[in-house]
């Protein structure tokens, strides 16, 4: 990211965490004076891209499930109609959600799988029907994409299982605010159990995921498809099962060099190791396991300068002010 080209993007990072920095965007986005300000002095509307603002990710993403489905189909691994329950990594529950809509539209998907990292709230609540994050911690995982602990999309899918009961979602989104936790009521939580089924592994069992599949299927997975990988294995009945692979491993390289190695999750490479870049990092790998398949946009990023540099807090003040910044910085080009 902070090797984009464009002229016309920015990039900031932000202190904090992913819930930190999520909550910080929702309020900029929910803050109509601010809107109009920008559409009054800049002629700018914004637009967000993450699932839980904008359905324009979250549509495509349910092309995904039709289209597994259907070249399973095509391969011969399913008879049309045969019932396929699905896995997928997830802390922000988008990709899920995304596949519950493809079971809606009629694609026959039996059970959907939550698979979680430590941070295990979904796994919890799908379990319990209460989603409780007053007194839990935010843990570093090598699976860093699922390190969430308020899961925005969960409020859509609750929206559709209570019948698109807007006051009962906002009620518990009240509750979660208030006091870090609300419960659902008998009737939801069946409906949750009816379709949802989760599990969560630890760091090390993420780990340990990745060197067993590459030794027994010659795949080289990421740290998330591992969490998934081993949450199927732990769930599955007498459906096939899709697993979700969300990420390549490239991105995740030294994380894949710890499972690799026996390294313990959070523990120092070694020196030699430490001291590569993160894309000769990925091509040691990549002659370890004859896993070449490193997408360009990652291979080439020891090439490209760092433009982006800034850093900033997480409050809806400051992230409206580096937004205004970078306005009239690019106005003045």
């Amino acid at each position: 990211m902070a090797t984009q080209q464009g002229r016309n993007v920015q990039v900031w990072g932000v202190r904090g965490n992913f819930d930190d920095c999520q909550t910080g965007a929702k309020n900029v986005f929910n803050d109509d004076a601010f809107a109009q300000k920008l559409l009054d002095e800049q002629g700018v509307a914004l637009s967000p891209a993450r699932t839980p603002i904008n359905w324009g990710r979250l549509l495509p993403q349910v092309v995904y499930y039709v289209s597994a489905y259907a070249q399973l189909v095509a391969d011969g691994k399913l008879s049309a109609g045969d019932e396929l329950d699905v896995c997928v990594p997830t802390g922000n529950f988008g990709n899920i959600l995304a596949a519950y809509y493809a079971k809606r539209m009629g694609v026959p998907l039996g059970m959907l799988l939550c698979a979680s990292n430590e941070n295990r709230v979904l796994t919890d609540f799908i379990n319990t029907g209460t989603y409780d994050i007053s007194n839990r911690d935010f843990v570093l995982t090598p699976s860093p994409s699922m390190d969430i602990l308020v899961s925005s999309n969960l409020e859509r899918q609750l929206f559709e299982l209570t019948d698109r009961n807007a006051e009962a979602i906002a009620g518990w989104m009240a509750d979660l605010r208030e006091q870090g936790r609300f419960r659902i009521d008998e009737s939801t939580f069946a409906r949750v159990r009816e379709t949802f089924a989760s599990d969560s592994i630890d760091n090390a069992a993420c780990l340990a995921t990745i060197k067993a599949v590459l030794d027994e299927h010659d795949y080289l997975l990421d740290p998330h498809t591992a969490v998934a990988y081993q949450v199927a294995e732990n769930l599955r009945g007498q459906n096939p099962v899709l697993i979700a692979s969300t990420a390549h491993w490239a991105k995740f390289g030294d994380n894949v060099y710890r499972a690799l190695h026996d390294i313990e999750p959070g523990a120092p490479l070694p020196d030699d190791v430490a001291a590569l870049t993160g894309c000769a990092l990925n091509e040691l790998i990549a002659r370890e396991t004859g896993k070449h398949d490193i997408p360009r946009g990652l291979a080439e990023l020891d090439e490209l300068p760092i433009r982006f540099t800034d850093v900033i807090d997480a409050g809806t003040g400051d992230i409206e002010t580096a937004a205004l910044r970078f306005l009239d910085n690019l106005s003045k080009r």
